[in-house]
């Protein structure tokens, strides 16, 4: 709910950052004209050590869910996880048409089977159309990004034009798709823009993403210097880095193999959808690796940023046994860390290290392995200058980046930045733009069968236990409180019993419980709650000064 506004009954145009504006993924947009409301991208995030047990982040669609009526469609934007992951969770609880360019369309339907969601309504709209949403009349504007079939829209309303970038770069010679065209851009800004809502990833960077077609020659500079087998990891959605990788390994006499579910999905929507190119050499069969020359071999495979059950991961732990790394292999990391991965990474990176593993990333090396799908700093000058919008909303960032495009923004002579947080309400007409109301929003995790709050109470508790162990407790009493047989505890993430002297601590605990037992009143003892609870306190305090931690302490009293 809002602080009180109820958006459907205000004339005007909004902007409401639902997810995304705080981290790398979860993106989720929405804007509102007049009653009706337009969502933008649906995407998951990837969960870190806050959430134990967890691999998935999706954002809350409730704020949509309880406007289901006004909401007219769901526009995607590109097939990267972090704007399309999230639709096969949440779309039974959107009920809306979904809009997306031929590729994205291609990817979204796989991923609803995988889900079973059978109804959805998918819209496939060519880059380059106009399609009219309700209130909205959105143009697919192609921009160049690492996935084929990338759109940034303009959307005109009765309040104004709207310029939502989603990812772009102006990469001149993009591998695949379209380069972005400046012209579209230019002629929105001449007939006016209202807003621009931003790409804010690289705001913090000088210069220029720089061009995929100059990757294909860094990674064949690089395979040429390597005498064994060759292994790389990049973004599973990345099709232009695949074209790269394939042209690299053809000059280079090597043949090119795939290990990993999602490279194997998103490699044969590519092919599916026609998106490789004839002359390049078709993929080597997973099972027929092991067949090869260990120099005539090159093996894509996930992982990049560290995920624990990655193929990359596996291999570097010695875990997957179809394939194996050895010493004086390489390992190439055609991506970069997405912040917060870089622990993850550097696990997989020491594994790889101690088995002799050569590890090559772009800052070990002059040849250009990666380049980033997102605009830096003289990319976005140029989109200012063509789009001349009055306000700019930077969104798809941590609050760092949001901020730097802000700043950024200014220095470009742009009028006013609104820096949003998730959640924030944003009218954009009529008047001067400005934040007025800030909506409820949170996210959710994806827990093995069910999806619940990332608040909820079960991670706090994972959490809480991966820091302060357990002990559980049972014991009979009899009618007078008097304990019958022994109790029964157990300890978990506190002691080691094959450590010589910690079983001690096992037996204190245990004299600790007759202790406590013995200093309750006759009173005391008839009240089974008051014996289990001072059992809890008293023994979280036993361990707190016996082991300075004060563990998550259950006790079970039996009366009998």
């Amino acid at each position: 709910m809002s602080g009180g506004i109820d958006l459907l009954k205000q004339d005007g145009l909004f902007f409401i950052p639902l997810g995304g504006s705080e981290q790398f993924g979860v993106n989720l947009n929405v804007y509102v004209s007049d009653g009706q409301m337009l969502a933008v991208d649906c995407g998951i995030g990837f969960a870190d050590d806050r959430f134990p047990g967890i691999d998935l982040l999706l954002p809350d669609p409730t704020f949509l869910e309880e406007r289901q009526k006004a909401l007219k469609g769901l526009i995607i934007t590109h097939a990267h996880e972090d704007h399309v992951g999230a639709v096969a969770y949440v779309w039974d609880r959107l009920q809306c048409p979904i809009y997306a360019s031929p590729f994205t369309a291609f990817v979204l339907r796989k991923k609803l089977e995988e889900q079973n969601v059978r109804r959805a309504k998918i819209e496939v709209v060519k880059p380059g159309m106009e399609v009219q949403i309700g209130a909205f009349r959105v143009h697919f504007v192609p921009v160049s990004h690492s996935v084929p079939d990338t759109c940034s829209l303009i959307i005109d309303t009765d309040h104004g034009k709207l310029v939502h970038s989603g990812d772009w770069n102006l990469d001149p010679a993009p591998v695949t798709g379209a380069a972005t065209d400046a012209a579209i851009f230019k002629r929105a800004g001449k007939e006016g823009v209202l807003a621009y809502i931003g790409d804010s990833t690289n705001a913090e960077v000088g210069g220029r993403s720089g061009s995929e077609s100059f990757v294909a020659k860094g990674l064949e500079a690089e395979f040429r210097k390597c005498d064994g087998k060759i292994a790389i990891t990049t973004f599973s959605s990345n099709i232009g880095r695949m074209i790269s990788i394939l042209k690299a390994a053809k000059v280079c006499g090597r043949q090119v193999g795939v290990i990993g579910r999602s490279l194997h999905r998103m490699i044969g929507c590519a092919v599916d959808c026609g998106l490789l190119d004839k002359n390049l050499p078709d993929f080597v069969p997973e099972e027929d690796l092991g067949y090869l020359p260990d120099d005539k071999v090159v093996v894509i495979v996930t992982g990049s940023q560290g995920e624990y059950r990655a193929a990359l991961a596996k291999i570097a732990r010695g875990a997957f046994k179809d394939f194996k790394l050895n010493k004086g292999d390489s390992v190439i990391f055609s991506a970069r860390a997405i912040p917060g991965n870089e622990v993850s990474i550097n696990q997989v990176k020491n594994n790889l290290s101690a088995a002799g593993v050569n590890i090559i990333t772009p800052r070990d090396t002059k040849n250009i392995i990666h380049v980033s799908g997102h605009p830096c700093r003289d990319e976005i000058a140029d989109m200012l200058q063509w789009v001349r919008p009055q306000v700019i909303i930077p969104v798809h960032g941590e609050r760092v980046q949001l901020d730097a495009q802000a700043a950024f923004a200014r220095d470009c002579q742009v009028p006013k930045a609104l820096v949003p947080s998730n959640g924030s309400v944003i009218r954009l007409a009529p008047g001067s733009p400005e934040i007025i109301d800030h909506v409820e929003t949170d996210i959710l995790a994806v827990d093995q069968k069910r999806i619940i709050k990332a608040t909820h109470q079960s991670i706090a508790a994972r959490r809480k236990l991966q820091y302060t162990g357990a002990v559980h407790i049972s014991l009979a009493v009899d009618a007078r409180g008097e304990i019958v047989g022994n109790p029964k505890f157990e300890t978990v993430g506190l002691v080691d019993t094959d450590n010589p002297g910690e079983e001690q601590i096992e037996d204190r605990l245990y004299d600790e419980i007759f202790d406590l037992l013995e200093e309750l009143t006759f009173e005391e003892r008839l009240d089974d709650h008051f014996i289990a609870e001072e059992l809890r306190i008293g023994i979280r305090r036993f361990c707190d000064h016996s082991l300075g931690i004060k563990p998550k302490t259950t006790v079970h009293v039996l009366r009998v």
